[in-house]
């Protein structure tokens, strides 16, 4: 396994594509405060409510992701929609993507999470 890694490092046209997709889908915490001050996206936090209800990112709205489904409406295809959760270990982020994906809303997962804006870039919070 690891000589095929070894290999696999060398591969610049597989690192390129692997690199490409990273940054199609994913997003950081500037570029995402960025973004709210232009206003095109939607910010999705899809933490549990009493976690959102707490404290959350300023103009996101609250659809846990074992509901996301079912409020689907409350997004709209045409924006890309931003979907955020507690922090970089916590795949509830990706499995909303997904899902979004699934139903062919534009999704983009902010690396990170919830803690790195919070605590690491110490943005506003509500």
């Amino acid at each position: 396994m690891d000589n095929k890694i070894k290999e696999m490092r060398f591969d610049c046209a597989r690192a390129k594509g692997f690199y490409e997709e990273c940054l199609a889908f994913t997003i950081g915490p500037i570029d995402v405060k960025n973004l709210m001050e232009d206003g095109d996206i939607t910010l999705l936090d899809v933490r549990r409510e009493a976690d959102y209800e707490i404290s959350h990112i300023p103009s996101a709205i609250s659809i846990p992701k074992d509901s996301l489904a079912d409020n689907l409406d409350k997004l709209d295809k045409n924006i890309p929609t931003i979907v955020y959760s507690y922090n970089q270990q916590c795949h509830l982020s990706y499995k909303a993507a997904l899902i979004l994906a699934d139903y062919g809303y534009p999704s983009i997962v902010l690396e990170g999470g919830f803690k790195t804006w919070k605590e690491d870039f110490r943005f506003a919070s509500t």
